[in-house]
């Protein structure tokens, strides 16, 4: 069985984080996003994988090359112009064959992908749809199934009056190739909007698989965070952060620097990270490699990527830093703010909460910034 991961998104509503970066790479606990996705495959037993690719397409290939690092075998499909969920994998209908298993690049999951496949087998379904509870089903497609599994109503991206149930598509599909005979060829078509509702219109075996464990659709920076957490906190089954487990909840990478009371748990620090006297890092923090913390610096509920340095007696509190900033001594980042890559923050300065910060400016020292500052104009 091959396996299609799809990641071509530019992740927009994650900027300034993917500004020079695509979605799928967005690191969870210090390894990408996409690469948890591979992992669970690999662990499943599915190791040929076709990814389908669309924004930076190179800084994905250039990661995971013949995907053999990690166990695999990775190929590739660039989209010239946008073909939407299912169009894309039409795309590659020659190169897929028999029965093939669709998730995301960009969510982070330990769903028994063994138990979806056999619940597939059991029902002789011809699309099966990996379902999970949420609370707020306005941001996925909404399905109603009966008894037995079988899909009976599905609508995507809900408005409020429209909300007839809490169960949300996951984006993670066993697909029989028949079904890719209703996608038209060369135009962008869409799973949820189109393709299920087509199905379920012929009265085809359409199920839904309802998951237990863990999901999250890491589709703006308060879902990024909160997968953070989930990592930290052990809720994520498979997943265990690199480096050197120094103690409960702390892993720490090859070359860190550092006193051990300066760190409190559940923290991850990568390789070459330095951090000085004084300094506090943690709970719910994770520093990538080369990231150096000034004396007497806070860094909590905060994710610092690789490169950065944050200076002495800097707070930094549920922030998020991109790599190669610069942040001053005595600067404070408040909650949800959010740095792209290469950002200079002055000494004294101050982010507030829910700002963000776009890749290569400069704040000045002292400065109260209330909003964002070089944000792009461009539509999610």
């Amino acid at each position: 069985m091959k396996a299609v991961i799809m990641a071509g998104g530019q992740g927009t509503r994650l900027r300034p984080l993917t500004s020079n970066q695509p979605k799928p790479m967005i690191q969870v606990a210090n390894v990408p996003c996409m690469e948890h996705a591979v992992n669970l495959l690999q662990r499943t037993g599915i190791t040929s994988i076709l990814a389908t690719l669309a924004y930076m397409p190179d800084a994905i290939r250039g990661y995971f090359g013949d995907g053999s690092a990690y166990g695999v075998s990775m190929e590739y499909s660039v989209e010239e112009e946008p073909l939407g969920t299912a169009g894309s994998v039409k795309y590659v209908e020659d190169r897929l064959g028999s029965r093939f298993i669709v998730v995301s690049g960009d969510a982070l999951t330990d769903v028994d992908l063994g138990a979806v496949i056999s619940f597939h087998e059991e029902k002789d379904a011809e699309v099966t749809l990996v379902l999970k509870k949420v609370d707020d089903p306005s941001e996925f497609g909404i399905v109603v199934t009966d008894e037995d599994g079988r899909v009976q109503r599905f609508l995507e991206k809900p408005d409020e009056d429209e909300v007839f149930s809490y169960t949300a598509n996951t984006g993670i599909y066993v697909v029989e190739p028949e079904v890719l005979g209703v996608i038209p060829e060369g135009q962008e078509y869409d799973w949820s909007k189109e393709v299920f509702p087509k199905l379920l219109e012929e009265g085809r075996p359409v199920y839904g698989y309802a998951m237990e464990g863990y999901w999250e659709d890491i589709g703006n920076i308060g879902q990024y965070m909160d997968a953070q957490r989930a990592v930290l906190d052990g809720e994520v089954q498979g997943i265990v952060p690199p480096g050197e487990p120094l103690r409960e909840g702390v892993y720490v990478g090859r070359g860190a620097e550092f006193e051990e009371d300066a760190l409190v748990a559940p923290v991850v620090i990568g390789e070459g990270a330095k951090i000085s006297s004084g300094a506090r890092v943690g709970p719910h923090t994770v520093l990538g490699a080369n990231v150096t913390i000034g004396a007497g610096a806070s860094v909590a509920r905060s994710t610092v990527a690789e490169g950065a340095r944050i200076g002495d007696g800097a707070e930094l509190d549920g922030a998020l830093v991109g790599r190669s900033c610069e942040v001053g001594a005595r600067a404070r980042l408040r909650e949800g703010s959010a740095l792209g890559d290469e950002v200079e923050v002055g000494e004294g300065a101050t982010v507030a909460s829910g700002v963000s910060v776009y890749p290569g400016e400069k704040i000045g020292a002292d400065a109260e910034v209330t909003e964002d500052v070089g944000a792009e104009d461009e539509e999610d």
